[in-house]
């Protein structure tokens, strides 16, 4: 792996420096409810300002539709990061606008600004290259070198990701190296028993990840939403349950596939089945092989893994050295289906090796459950990045500073 550093730009004393993080985190009546992204970002601006750069924060946040929009504003993102760095922090109210670029004139060694949400100007996510190199130019103007530090974003082919890293001397932040680290280690010579689990509500999102991890793995769990389109796949009814129809075939390849590699697929043996989706539903756990023989019949929903696939999840994963996690086990978010995820998520804190949260629903599942990031081994800030690393896609925005 070859990745321009921080260092290979030579001393940053007294230059301004855009850092494109992704500080796109949840909020709640203008309140961040998750701050994580906040923390990851602190290492490599922290460093930055130590050296004494003008650094820039660039990011976006939500999908606003190439237009300001209030409920998207990185205003509370700026005050929070200030509560973490311990020092002031600007605030443009635009992105290269006249606020902008007044603002970072007015920066001194040390200090730094946060730009407005990225998002608010079209040309950031045009799928037109001239257009997004465009508003990359604008950018650029704001800086003599460009960090790129999200890594959430860099499988994505945008403007603060790709052009900007063409338009100004670039190079990976800490976090971006940091997260390469660790799936390296995943995808390299992982220490075995190595176990992946799998969980989230479509199989059609993780089926490039199964495919290129199967000839790699030990054992391979599966639960979430996609877990339905398994047992239909081995003949089974799963009432309203989420299920992607079109992709029994290609799970039933997967599964005959990971028998003549050896590979252990372990599915759900029980699941809990509501009878509407809510957390107030009528619920029974059933065998995985009679979801509808409930007074629910056709119409009952499975919300998540049962207690016995929980506890058998946990064996493995406790009996593992190396573990990867992508997906909840079931609708996190309503308290009565939390308990596979829970399970999950403890069996992964307690794991002699290296256990890794990828990043999205599992890491916002973790801390909404109570657990803390140093629980486990690395918190991924990139769910879907991660997922197409695992898949062994190119991604633009790490090539474009030298990975290869």
């Amino acid at each position: 792996m070859s990745l321009r550093t921080i260092e290979s730009l030579g001393s940053l004393t007294g230059r301004r420096v855009i850092v494109r993080c992704d500080l796109n985190v949840p909020l709640s009546d203008g309140r961040i409810t998750d701050d994580g992204r906040v923390r990851a970002s602190l290492a490599t601006l922290i460093a930055l300002l130590e050296q004494g750069a003008r650094v820039v924060v660039i990011s976006h946040l939500g999908r606003p539709d190439g237009m300001p929009e209030s409920a998207y504003s990185l205003a509370p993102v700026a005050v929070r990061l200030a509560e973490l760095l311990g020092r002031p922090v600007a605030f443009a109210g635009d992105t290269v606008g006249s606020g902008a670029q007044a603002a970072v004139a007015a920066l001194s060694d040390g200090e730094i600004v946060v730009l407005e949400n990225l998002r608010f100007n079209a040309g950031e996510t045009d799928k037109d290259a001239g257009k997004r190199s465009l508003f990359a130019a604008q950018l650029a103007t704001m800086g003599d070198a460009f960090v790129s530090d999200g890594f959430g974003v860099v499988h994505r082919k945008q403007a603060s990701v790709y052009e900007l890293a063409q338009a100004l001397p670039s190079a990976a932040g800490l976090l971006i190296a940091a997260e390469l680290d660790v799936l390296d280690r995943l995808t390299g010579s992982p220490e075995r028993r190595y176990t992946v689990v799998l969980g989230g509500s479509k199989v059609s999102d993780k089926l490039g990840v199964i495919g290129h991890l199967l000839p790699r793995v030990d054992s391979l769990l599966i639960g979430g939403g996609m877990l339905f389109t398994f047992l239909a796949a081995l003949g089974h009814q799963v009432g309203s349950s989420l299920l992607e129809a079109d992709q029994i075939d290609t799970v039933t390849g997967y599964l005959a596939e990971a028998e003549r590699l050896g590979v252990e697929i372990v599915l759900p043996s029980d699941v809990v089945v509501a009878s509407k989706f809510s957390a107030d539903a009528e619920r029974i756990v059933r065998p995985a092989d009679a979801i509808e023989d409930t007074s629910f019949g056709a119409s009952g929903l499975g919300l998540d893994i049962g207690p016995e696939t929980a506890a058998r999840f946990a064996e493995v994963i406790r009996d593992s050295k190396t573990v990867f996690w992508n997906g909840p086990m079931g609708v996190f978010e309503l308290a009565p289906f939390a308990e596979g995820t829970r399970a999950v998520a403890q069996a992964l804190t307690e794991v002699d090796g290296l256990s890794v949260v990828g990043g999205g629903d599992s890491a916002a599942a973790v801390r909404a459950l109570g657990f803390n990031d140093d629980q486990f081994g690395h918190i991924s800030t990139g769910g879907g990045a991660s997922l197409e690393f695992l898949e062994g896609k190119r991604l633009p925005g790490l090539e474009v500073l030298g990975w290869q």
